[in-house]
């Protein structure tokens, strides 16, 4: 019996149509391919964020989020190109990183070390705990995430659109360091951390269903939205908690 109960996940770009009607091949998706190249996909980010970790010019910041941003959606419609798009998306994200995490280290010596050890420990934590079956990606845990990520997105765009009037929600400010500000950021990391989980089952799934080989590129390109999600909420709320001092 199955016990991949759907291809639900609440990450956006790993969808429940991800893996219907694959090709089955003797080329197939494996959990050590995906592995893999989930490994070359943060190698590439790791290393491009730490040449780009330094002061850059706001344009530059823009043009590689809106770069990584194109490519991440390139990369939804047109799964076969992820052996290309992911590099690529790795190395624009990774440079976008690498200025965020100096601007923010800038403020806060040390906050950048915390952030990166917090998300690996996050995902081995998770990782093993998902291995051993100690956390199993129910229906109405995908659900409960899914439904949780949809209603952080939502104050996202909400936050997103306010920025283009000089404003931005309160929960949102990194300045912002009161006990419901700080809970709202906890509540993120935590809905982050458990969209590896069901990052983990999908992919899992789609090595057992027999999905194409470059799939396990596309398996890698979910783990990595999540992760820098993750890394990206670590840091506000790392810094929310520096602002009380």
């Amino acid at each position: 019996m199955n016990r991949h109960l759907s291809l639900r996940s609440g990450n956006p770009v790993l969808s429940n149509k991800t893996f219907t009607n694959s090709i089955l091949s003797d080329n197939k998706m494996t959990i050590e391919g995906t592995v893999n190249k989930t490994a070359i996909s943060l190698l590439l980010l790791v290393g491009t964020g730490y040449f780009t970790f330094d002061a850059i010019s706001p344009v530059l910041l823009i043009g590689y989020g809106i770069g990584g941003f194109i490519l991440a959606i390139i990369t939804v419609f047109k799964k076969e190109w992820a052996p290309i798009t992911v590099p690529i998306y790795s190395v624009l994200e990774g440079a976008m990183l690498g200025g965020i995490s100096y601007m923010y280290n800038s403020l806060y010596d040390g906050i950048v070390t915390n952030s990166i050890l917090l998300t690996v420990g996050i995902l081995v934590s998770l990782l093993i705990a998902y291995r051993s079956g100690y956390i199993k990606a129910t229906e109405n845990f995908k659900l409960g995430i899914f439904a949780a990520t949809g209603g952080i997105t939502i104050v996202y765009l909400i936050n997103f659109i306010m920025g283009f009037f000089g404003s931005e929600l309160g929960v949102m400010s990194i300045n912002n360091s009161s006990p419901f500000s700080i809970g709202f950021s906890i509540v993120v990391v935590i809905i982050a951390s458990l969209n590896l989980v069901l990052d983990f089952d999908f992919i899992e799934e789609g090595a057992e269903k027999g999905a194409p080989k470059f799939m396990e590129w596309y398996g890698a390109f979910g783990l990595l939205v999540t992760l820098i999600w993750l890394y990206l909420e670590i840091l506000r709320l790392l810094a929310k908690l520096n602002s009380r001092k």
